[in-house]
């Protein structure tokens, strides 16, 4: 509109210089002529301001979108940092191997952190789990709201079994009674110590000790501790001891006249390696509780007390 009011004023200023009656006429209208320039500086003017306008939230658009993007480039920077210490310390808070030893230290701090407290575990005869929890259990710190439950899962040695057993001349593996029974006894003395911690606990305002052994006919399985619903320690019995001893062996007739001997062939865990897998050392522990807590629950809904 700027442009065609422009070329109409220099048409008819053109015209005024050739065209005598048309230079007469606008001769003695010079207000109109200011007044079409006054008319042709507003539209000037608000052409520039538009300008102007429009340049300036060019600009502010092109800072945020800058703004916008250096945001982004940093969240991107910051969550590939994330991501890389992520990776480095599932690298690096893979599954480690402790001894048997090493169990007192983790039985400590879950009893330190109070509330409840589970202690699962499953074994030959509990010696390993029994002995260092009744050390830990007597130094306990003083907490009445702490709840304490421990389950522990053994073989029946009230029955026939042949390991452990006795090994005769022969090579093969018998059952051996009195083995047995030597085994059992040990369990109860293990139970017992542990049942007389519920009274000493509550006494000192420890807290609430719950004591569930339950047995299944079967050889010794894996070694088995869990604690809490975040962490395992899983073992082997990978130590076989064969040695004469007072039970059985010396009474070992075998068939058809076989000379008196045999060995009593024995498992041994107390120095076997674990391996520690806690919840927070990635998806591959997580896989390892998981399944050995199902396992767990498994048997144990299938154990019974001994006679």
């Amino acid at each position: 509109m700027t442009k065609a009011l422009l070329l109409v004023i220099f048409l008819i200023g053109l015209i005024a210089q050739f065209v005598k009656p048309v230079g007469d006429a606008l001769e003695g209208k010079a207000y109109l002529g200011g007044a079409l320039l006054s008319l042709v500086g507003y539209v000037l003017y608000a052409e520039v301001q538009r300008l102007n306008t429009a340049h300036e939230v060019q600009r502010e658009g092109t800072g945020t979108l800058q703004a916008a993007a250096r945001h982004l480039g940093e969240e991107v920077q910051r969550l590939n940092e994330e991501v890389q210490h992520l990776r480095e310390g599932r690298l690096s808070q893979t599954p480690e191997l402790v001894t048997p030893d090493d169990l007192k230290a983790e039985f400590e701090k879950a009893l330190d952190a109070g509330g409840d407290v589970t202690f699962y575990v499953m074994g030959f005869t509990g010696e390993t789990f029994a002995r260092p929890l009744e050390r830990v259990l007597e130094n306990a710190s003083e907490n009445p709201q702490r709840t304490l439950k421990v389950r522990v899962l053994l073989p029946d040695f009230t029955k026939p079994i042949e390991v452990p057993g006795l090994v005769g001349a022969d090579g093969q593996v018998r059952d051996a009674p009195a083995f047995r029974q030597s085994l059992v006894q040990q369990i109860m003395g293990y139970k017992a110590r542990l049942e007389r911690q519920k009274t000493r606990m509550r006494f000192k305002g420890q807290g609430e000790l719950q004591v569930e052994f339950g047995f299944i006919h079967m050889s010794p399985p894996q070694k088995l501790y869990l604690i809490n619903s975040d962490q395992a320690f899983v073992g082997s019995y990978d130590k076989i001891e064969l040695r004469h001893g007072e039970f059985d062996s010396g009474s070992f007739t075998g068939e058809a006249g076989e000379a008196p001997g045999g060995q009593i062939l024995d498992l041994l865990g107390y120095d076997s390696l674990l391996t520690h897998h806690r919840w927070d050392d990635g998806q591959l522990s997580r896989d390892v509780i998981v399944r050995k807590q199902r396992l767990f629950a498994d048997l144990w809904d299938r154990a019974h007390e001994l006679p």
